[in-house]
């Protein structure tokens, strides 16, 4: 009989060992993956950071980072808030998956997909302005989210509206919805503190209306609605608040312990709001959101990672909103997802101080597709030069905000060499007829319908 049960024990742990040993290889797993925090500033060109040289704002807690992490120089985007978001979330140029201004196709594979399928948990709070429908982030890979503009457009500063994984909050007790968004991102960050965990921050600052911040002398907590109180002199205090706010994520990260497994990234969505004048010194930009000039898709890029990140080290390494999916996943030991499409690279190994991939030039293929236009603007560019689909082209050192262009016999020596570089991209993504024509019928029928609308 003690023979029996003797054997009949050794089955049993024969049979629970396997089981046993895969939890303890998926907790060790677990545990080895860093937490990943992406944070993406609304309508904040490379010019408004005090490291890069911006003297109008106050930015210290971004400058800190740049100082001891790593700060790329030319980081360009789209030129408009949802093309960027579709590229940054999906790792493909627009030309393969956009559609239209506000919308991202529900098909699309996300970062947070792969991420979470890998054992991440998951979250995006901030401004959303993807599609209506309540169950998208959650299709879109987050397991949880607080959002602006998800299902409405309310206020988004003072007394602001909200959706909290899809049930329509409104705040009337003087709140700040830029501080509704970090608390649930510092709440979040605190409950996933054992990782690894996935923040997305798209924050809502810096964009217009440019209205006072809970810091600003002016700030009235009975203010209603985005005509209230607006004023471009807002602007520096919305900057310094919106770094203050990053403060609050890196002090969190600190206070819990888990700042050495973190890597943040921090990065504008497109250039600062049309218009916007802000000093380099004696140098004078203004803001050229929506515009495929330099002040419309140079932002600021800087990523930090204590004791991992190549400490105050800047780079000029081109990078687009393409990279960050492959840059995340890599971070993550993630194998990038089977896809020839992707277009993305990652800087991972320039963020760690190692030689890496290097871009030679960045395409843009761009399309509002807002108002009742279906055109694109295609280009493509280095550091130096830019060539369009016109056929116009550009030195951007000697002519940044491309007046003149260059006519075809002064095209020697450098920008002979980069025009060819560039009518090879324009040519392949021509031939290779990459964009799939049923996006554009979408668009067409989202067009009409706004043309019926407004007749």
């Amino acid at each position: 009989m003690m023979c029996r049960k003797i054997n009949s024990l050794a089955w049993l742990l024969l049979a629970v060992m396997p089981l046993f040993l895969c939890a303890s290889i998926r907790a060790a797993e677990k545990a080895g993956k860093p937490n990943l925090i992406l944070i993406l500033a609304d309508d904040l060109g490379f010019e408004t950071i005090g490291a890069n040289g911006g003297t109008s704002y106050r930015t210290p807690v971004l400058d800190r980072l740049a100082a001891t992490g790593v700060r790329f120089t030319n980081c360009f985007v789209q030129p408009l808030c949802t093309p960027t978001r579709v590229q940054l979330m999906t790792g493909k140029y627009n030309v393969r998956n956009y559609i239209r201004f506000g919308y991202m196709d529900p098909r699309a594979v996300t970062f947070a997909q792969v991420l979470r399928k890998a054992g991440y948990s998951t979250c995006i709070t901030g401004k959303w302005q993807l599609g209506a429908d309540k169950e998208l982030p959650k299709q879109y890979g987050f397991d949880e989210h607080c959002l602006w503009q998800h299902t409405r457009r309310p206020p988004r500063y003072a007394n602001p509206g909200l959706e909290v994984n899809g049930a329509e909050k409104d705040f009337h007790s003087g709140e700040y919805g830029p501080d509704l968004i970090s608390d649930y991102a510092l709440d979040f960050i605190t409950r996933k503190k054992e990782g690894p965990f996935f923040l997305y921050y798209p924050m809502i600052l810096t964009h217009d209306p440019y209205q006072p911040t809970p810091d600003s002398p002016s700030w009235d907590p009975k203010r209603v609605g985005e005509s209230s109180g607006r004023d471009e002199k807002n602007f520096a205090d919305m900057v310094a608040y919106m770094d203050k706010l990053v403060g609050k994520v890196v002090d969190r990260l600190e206070s819990l312990g888990i700042r050495d497994n973190t890597l943040v990234i921090f990065v504008g969505d497109n250039g600062t709001g049309k218009g916007t004048r802000s000093m380099m010194g004696r140098r004078l930009v203004i803001g050229g959101k929506g515009t495929t000039t330099e002040t419309g898709m140079h932002v600021p890029l800087i990523a930090s990672w204590p004791g991992k990140a190549a400490g105050g080290k800047t780079i000029g390494r081109l990078v687009d909103s393409t990279d960050f999916l492959p840059t995340l996943i890599e971070a993550a030991s993630v194998r990038r997802p089977a896809d020839k499409t992707m277009d993305g690279r990652s800087f991972l190994p320039q963020i760690l101080g190692k030689k890496g991939p290097s871009r030679d030039w960045i395409y843009s293929w761009y399309s509002p597709r807002q108002i009742y236009d279906l055109k694109a603007r295609e280009c493509v560019f280095n550091e130096r030069f830019k060539l369009y689909r016109s056929g116009e082209f550009f030195d951007l050192q000697q002519d940044p905000e491309e007046r003149n262009p260059l006519p075809a016999a002064a095209w020697q020596g450098d920008a002979a060499r980069a025009a060819r570089l560039f009518q090879g991209v324009l040519s392949q993504y021509q031939q290779e007829k990459v964009r799939p024509e049923e996006l554009d019928r979408m668009a067409e029928q989202a067009l009409q319908g706004k043309k019926a609308v407004r007749e």
